[in-house]
């Protein structure tokens, strides 16, 4: 069952405007679903866009910031939990073991050093949870070819295509939710 989910994303503000709607679709969605929204704590970009949908439809949205960046004044300040650590590698680890599943929207470096972590548990068998990458506008098509080229060239193991979910916006995201928790 999907209680939380985690999400991934960037925390520029610049970004294109159909990134930020559906960060928004799927905060609200996952708050209508009683769903907790677990993210890095920022309220700025695509993180603080996702947070204020989820709290704005009544949701629950737990942050964890380490304290450099909540010293920098980038901590949202109205979520409903804001855990502050020491380093990024304890807020790494919160943001995997709250989670239920995942989803990666579109993001930076940042952003894809989360992807390829919680890729790499997954292909070590440390965690089973659902990886949902949101392709909006087709964001992660290259790394999606990337990620074909090095299993071409045998870098990964047969089935590893089978480590994530790919959806072209929140809308899928949320039907996919919605379905694995009916399936339980």
């Amino acid at each position: 069952m999907i209680r939380s989910v985690t999400v991934y994303c960037s925390s520029s503000n610049l970004a294109p405007e159909p990134y930020f709607s559906e960060a928004e679709s799927l905060g609200r969605g996952l708050a209508e679903r009683g769903i907790d929204l677990v993210f890095g704590g920022g309220h700025v970009g695509l993180m603080g866009r996702t947070a204020d949908a989820a709290l704005k439809a009544g949701g629950t949205v737990k942050g964890i910031i380490p304290r450099f960046l909540e010293e920098r004044e980038v901590a949202h300040p109205g979520l409903t939990e804001l855990h502050v650590v020491e380093t990024m590698h304890q807020r790494k680890m919160l943001l995997t073991d709250w989670a239920d599943a995942f989803v990666i929207l579109p993001g930076g470096l940042g952003t894809l050093d989360e992807l390829m972590e919680i890729l790499t548990w997954k292909h070590l068998g440390q965690h089973r949870k659902p990886i949902i990458l949101l392709n909006t506008e087709g964001f992660w098509n290259q790394l999606l070819q990337f990620f074909e080229r090095i299993a071409a060239e045998k870098m990964v193991k047969p089935g590893y295509e089978s480590y994530y979910d790919i959806c072209n916006s929140a809308s899928d995201v949320l039907a996919m939710i919605d379905r694995q928790n009916t399936s339980v």
